[in-house]
């Protein structure tokens, strides 16, 4: 094992790595990790080189189910990894962790973190039916690569080890729960509100059907019908590469209604939580953890979230946070009319998130907890043993 140890993040495309990988592998560089990153790059490598990471660039697209194009990805995987000789890899989201797998055994890497933020639309049933049958064949390897020797999975909520457990896809013995990437809560701090009217209700995320945003759209429109100035903001862009995302026409007819704004995607988040009194992430599952949460908590904001696994773990019902079933507009409506009705509770969930974000999501202790778990499989690694992953819960 060399000196300086070796380690490798798989993801499919370099703005996820960017987005939501950051922290951890900052706190594995300064833990005294040769990090390098292994993706589809676009318009981030020159970022993340920055940053003192290698950069791998691999050819695989992240929303391909071609068959053969798997085991092409796969070979440039094993090659790269042969190539790279890392003594840890880290997988992340279902593809790398299939392939990169599939990869990593061909190649003998020793040791393997998979992390799985989200169960994502293999579990949920959506996505199309191409999206369907490719879960169905993934998800006896997904099982295979989540229990070979000396790999732990991370899951960032105790929802999906339950169902991962109950599909007997994993083993006990080799999870761990760890709360999110990681919030850098110096840089994310409380923001005061803006003066209302109108109170602005915020949402950062991908303009998806299975993020709910039409029925966000819907509920906003019902509470202009109540006579409330109300104005929504929606923060993020379409993905072309997935099967639920709204096409332009829909997306200019949103911007067309009244007190709706889509700014696009936004570099510093910061500006979005600025102008809003309220988050709100209408998904209907699928999610791990959710960053966009995690950002306007650590800005004090007040939620609106559904009831589902991932975002219960950030949205507290009756702490800082109003949960409404999946899918239902109405109940949406009412739980963001209390909000824009009531300052007051406003704010003590604003104060309730902060709090909750500096308990075990801030970027310090998420990096930590997962250096942590890198040592202690490399450890294993050397000595042949199994790795103890219970301490990382």
């Amino acid at each position: 094992m060399s000196v300086k140890p070796k380690l490798i993040y798989l993801v499919t495309e370099d703005w996820y790595f960017w987005s939501h990988r950051l922290p951890m592998a900052r706190a594995a560089r300064d833990a005294g990790f040769d990090v390098a990153v292994a993706a589809r790059i676009d318009r981030h490598g020159d970022r993340i080189a920055a940053e003192g990471f290698r950069v791998l660039p691999l050819s695989w697209q992240r929303r391909s189910v071609n068959p053969l194009g798997a085991l092409s990805d796969v070979a440039e995987i094993a090659a790269l990894y042969r190539r790279e000789a890392p003594d840890i890899v880290h997988h992340v989201a279902v593809k790398p962790v299939v392939l990169g797998g599939l990869a990593a055994w061909q190649a003998g890497v020793p040791a393997v973190v998979n992390a799985l933020a989200g169960l994502g639309t293999m579990f949920l049933g959506t996505g199309g039916a191409k999206a369907r049958l490719a879960g169905r064949l993934a998800k006896p390897v997904l099982g295979c690569m989540l229990r070979r020797p000396n790999s732990v999975t991370i899951l960032q909520n105790e929802d999906d080890r339950r169902t991962l457990l109950e599909q007997r896809l994993i083993t006990p013995d080799k999870t761990c729960i760890i709360r999110g990437s990681g919030i850098d809560t110096a840089h994310h701090t409380v923001l005061p509100e803006p003066p209302e009217p109108p109170v602005t209700i915020g949402c950062a995320a991908r303009l998806l059907a299975n993020k709910g945003m039409d029925r966000l759209v819907e509920a906003h429109g019902r509470l202009l019908d109540k006579g409330l100035d109300v104005r929504l903001i929606l923060a993020g862009q379409p993905d072309p590469a997935n099967p639920t995302s709204f096409p332009q026409p829909v997306l200019d007819g949103w911007a067309a209604r009244p007190n709706v704004e889509l700014t696009g995607h936004l570099d510093d988040i910061r500006a979005l939580w600025r102008r809003c009194h309220v988050a709100v992430l209408p998904t209907l599952g699928g999610e791990g953890l959710p960053k966009s949460l995690l950002e306007a908590a650590a800005c004090g904001r007040a939620i609106v979230a559904t009831d589902v696994p991932g975002c219960r773990e950030v949205a507290r019902a009756g702490e800082n946070a109003l949960l409404v079933p999946p899918g239902d507009v109405a109940a949406l409506t009412d739980a963001l009319e209390v909000l824009v009705r009531d300052a007051a509770l406003r704010r003590q969930f604003g104060a309730a998130s902060r709090r909750l974000v500096e308990s075990d999501m801030a970027a310090d202790r998420v990096g930590a907890k997962t250096v942590e778990l890198y040592r202690r499989l490399l450890a294993s690694a050397r000595t042949g043993t199994a790795a103890p992953v219970a301490e990382a819960s």
